[in-house]
């Protein structure tokens, strides 16, 4: 039988795809691909790609985007990303805490999906 393996790539969907290139890039700190499909900003996370693209469903019909939907990124210093964060004026769903994997906190991208941050060995 045919099963899923993991997951291999993860997207989120923005009206603003310039606003969302800029806030991962220059805020977060990502490195945009220099390959991605049209109306896409894919980004050199590892180990699975991340990106955010131009919406394939009306983003207007939604009252909170990504309700449901646990997006964790791993950094190398979850305080010193969420202090970084904190002097760009990101808002923090709540400030870094330990939990079962590791210091961590989470942030809402300019867009209210919620991103958890957590510290990993590099």
């Amino acid at each position: 039988m045919a099963r899923l393996i993991g997951p291999d790539f993860i997207g989120i969907q923005t009206k603003d795809l310039d606003a969302a290139r800029r806030f991962y890039q220059d805020v977060v700190g990502l490195t945009p691909s220099a390959k991605a499909p049209p109306g896409a900003v894919v980004f050199e996370t590892q180990p699975i790609p991340f990106a955010v693209r131009t919406p394939i469903e009306d983003l207007d019909d939604t009252q909170k985007l990504g309700v449901g939907i646990a997006l964790w990124f791993g950094c190398d210093d979850a305080d010193e990303l969420h202090a970084h964060l904190c002097e760009h004026n990101v808002r923090i769903a709540f400030p870094p805490k330990d939990g079962p994997f590791g210091r961590y906190f989470a942030f809402v991208d300019p867009f209210g999906y919620t991103i958890t941050a957590h510290t990993v060995s590099a």
